[in-house]
């Protein structure tokens, strides 16, 4: 039973910095402070968004994204991107993402209305007053006494962090002291390639999709694009307007319904195998042994997790793109309450689930919830990792999440709403109809997602008071 004292000492107010005003940054944000904490968000670029503050600039990194250890480019949106799930379903549960007037009122639509629903969302909760704009963080670590030799906390209810922090166009680096940080950075920043021999040696243009913005630097030439998700076949069936040949090299050649009208479609887009060897005369050779003589190599090849400015002593590694060891997805077991990360878990909808983390950590921090013990939480950590071992799922999709079940067992730790019926109904529904109707599914559906969207419409979610158009 926890004492009356310690109640106390865990329900005052702390001081919390969460890194990154994203989605998961600005909704972490609103939940720490409406438990009573005072809150800090520092933001690397000039506006709240995230991933969705698009930047056309990319001439300033790394084509493929390896030379640095900060990025000079946190977003990888490129011009003409749509969202891939209908905006209803996209919410936080009490923010609905409304058509307004005089914007982009498609259901799937453009990158910027997302930002505009963002905006709208800081502005309405009022959090710009705790975002410092413009403002780097270099360095997040354990103040010296708050770990032991062996790297683990020797007093876990106290541990402190220090924080150096660089505004863009200041010389000093701010270092300050925070009762908790929360990561909330995102993962679709630093880029995961692939490795193919001669890839090192290539003297023909290759770089990643981080850094793709618009088809027309590819005018006329001969592309192959590396990777087959949906980013890899959204860009080709862009690219094949514009280029001379389109070379999509995927995994396995079972592919889509979806993908295998688009092919048969463009005469100059062409599916192949993995890649082989890149040869230094231009030629892309593929497993099969069929080649094609390329300008460029695009890589559609995802994205890893990289935290180059967290130093946890070891406690946090990631391995192959799993960060761990982390309590569902969100604590470090020998760091929590006071480190937490929102926002790594993919393969869901995001932003009611980066919601109900936010809650959870809110709620710990205040000490209205608790944590299970440090045994307790490595062994479901372990027993989790034992499973995903046992159906053979590589290590690089730990936090690949695709189940509603997990996401409403995630809310019941804090008595969070579960996922509405048709919220799940509308996600299933877009990502089926993608599978056969790749080119025109945003545009068109049919009479079950007209239901759904009766459904959606007339529920508390979008019923509730809000700004109206």
């Amino acid at each position: 039973m926890v004492s009356d004292h310690l109640y106390h000492q865990q329900s005052q107010s702390k001081n919390v910095c969460v890194i990154g005003a994203g989605p998961s940054g600005l909704v972490a944000a609103r939940e720490i402070r409406k438990e009573g904490h005072t809150v800090v968000v520092l933001e690397q670029n000039h506006d709240v968004g995230g991933q969705w503050l698009y930047d056309p600039n990319v001439e300033k990194e790394d084509p493929l994204g390896k030379k640095n250890k900060f990025l000079k480019v946190h977003s990888s949106i490129y011009a003409s991107l749509r969202l891939i799930s209908p905006r209803e379903i996209m919410g936080f549960t009490d923010f609905p993402f409304l058509v307004k007037k005089d914007r982009d009122m498609r259901r799937f639509p453009g990158h910027e209305e997302l930002w505009y629903y963002l905006n709208d969302f800081c502005e309405w909760f009022g959090l710009r007053e705790m975002i410092r704009f413009n403002t780097r963080v270099e360095y997040v670590g354990m103040l010296d006494y708050a770990y032991g030799n062996n790297g683990s906390p020797t007093d876990v209810m106290n541990i402190k962090w220090v924080v150096k922090s660089k505004e863009k166009k200041a010389d000093k680096v701010v270092e300050e002291v925070f009762d908790a940080v929360v990561v909330a950075t995102g993962h679709y920043s630093y880029p995961r390639l692939p490795s193919i021999k001669g890839m090192d040696t290539w003297k023909r243009k290759q770089m990643h999709s981080h850094i793709y913005r618009v088809p027309e630097p590819f005018r006329n030439e001969v592309v192959v694009v590396v990777g087959n998700s949906l980013s890899g076949q959204d860009i080709s069936m862009e690219l094949v307007e514009v280029a001379k040949e389109v070379h999509l090299s995927a995994k396995s050649l079972n592919i889509s319904e979806g993908l295998s009208k688009v092919v048969s479609k463009h005469q100059n887009l062409h599916l192949h195998p993995q890649i082989e060897y890149l040869g230094e005369d231009g030629k892309a050779t593929f497993i099969d042994g069929s080649l094609v003589i390329a300008d460029t190599i695009l890589y559609c090849t995802g994205y890893s997790y990289s935290f180059p400015f967290l130093d946890t002593k070891g406690i946090v590694v990631i391995d192959d793109d799993r960060v761990g060891p982390l309590y569902e997805h969100t604590f470090p077991p020998s760091l929590a309450p006071s480190l937490s990360f929102v926002g790594i878990p993919r393969k869901l909808i995001g932003f009611p689930f980066f919601e109900s983390q936010a809650k959870w950590i809110a709620q710990l921090l205040s000490g209205k919830k608790t944590l299970p013990s440090w045994d307790e939480m490595m062994l479901s950590v372990k027993e989790f990792y034992h499973s995903k071992d046992a159906s053979a799922i590589p290590k690089h999709y730990t936090h690949d999440i695709a189940n509603f079940e997990y996401c409403d067992k995630y809310a019941d730790h804090i008595g969070f709403p579960h996922l509405e019926e048709w919220r799940k109904g509308l996600c299933l529904s877009a990502l089926m109809n993608a599978d056969v109707n790749l080119e025109t599914y945003r545009d068109c559906w049919d009479e079950h997602d007209h239901e759904l969207l009766q459904q959606a419409l007339q529920s508390p979610h979008f019923t509730q008071l809000q700004p109206q158009v």
